[in-house]
């Protein structure tokens, strides 16, 4: 990992873990940035601070117990002050995100759809003028005829590969055996479309399908970003829209 990019991971933690008061509920999100902020919310509880968490993966549950975060579940804590998450790509002019990629896109949409602010931290590569081109969109799907699935999934534009435990393949593969499980016990399959003019178009289409859990386009969803880069740490609020 590029030490630049991860100091600028660290900056936008560090700055998201200031709008975490005493005594609040959060959502923990998933993924390399995620850590940094895991990170620095445990240091904060070291010094006195008193929160707990709503984890977004078993993964963050985890981390979050070995660095001394108290955890609970969104079934005792049922509404969150605040989530801080990662996102592999943002849209600054709409707040349209693409999440997931790290596997826990469905428990992270769970979570953000129960907070009252979900605030997105990235490193400035992550800034997009659109989504699609730059990677792809993870599909969480039911295991059982996946293949269906995937079919109707290629029929809205998409190039598709199953998300495998093993090194990436060309193509979906034909067995399922070494198929990635989420924590939810789906697959994944990941679908690159050359452009995504209408992320909102676009994610009311895949979600339609029959078969499809969630998606990782997350959509309205973002009340504020923090990208850090060569400039610094930035914060953007979520534009108000008629």
């Amino acid at each position: 990992m590029d030490n630049t990019i991860d100091q600028y991971k660290q900056q936008a933690a560090e700055l998201a873990v200031g709008y975490v008061t005493d005594g609040m509920v959060l959502g923990l999100g998933t993924g390399s940035t995620a850590d940094f902020f895991l990170r620095a919310l445990a240091a904060r509880v070291q010094a006195g601070l008193t929160v707990i968490g709503v984890p977004t993966s078993d993964r963050t549950e985890a981390r979050a117990r070995e660095l001394g975060i108290p955890v609970t579940t969104l079934d005792a804590q049922p509404r969150l002050a605040i989530t801080v998450d990662g996102a592999d790509e943002v849209e600054l002019t709409s707040f349209a995100l693409v999440k997931g990629r790290g596997g826990a896109l469905l428990r992270e949409k769970i979570v953000a759809s129960a907070t009252d602010l979900e605030i997105i931290i990235v490193d400035e590569s992550k800034v997009v003028p659109m989504l699609g081109p730059k990677g792809f969109v993870p599909v969480e799907v039911i295991p059982f005829g996946w293949h269906n699935t995937a079919a109707r999934l290629a029929a809205l534009g998409a190039t598709l590969q199953l998300r495998t435990m093993g090194p990436a393949e060309t193509g979906v593969p034909a067995s399922a055996d070494d198929a990635y499980v989420t924590d939810s016990g789906n697959f994944i399959i990941d679908c690159h479309w050359p452009a995504i003019p209408d992320p909102a178009a676009l994610a009311a289409q895949i979600k339609a399908i029959t078969g499809v859990v969630e998606h990782g386009l997350f959509i309205g969803l973002a009340g504020r970003v923090i990208v850090a880069g060569a400039g610094g740490a930035k914060v953007y609020e979520r534009p108000i829209t008629g």
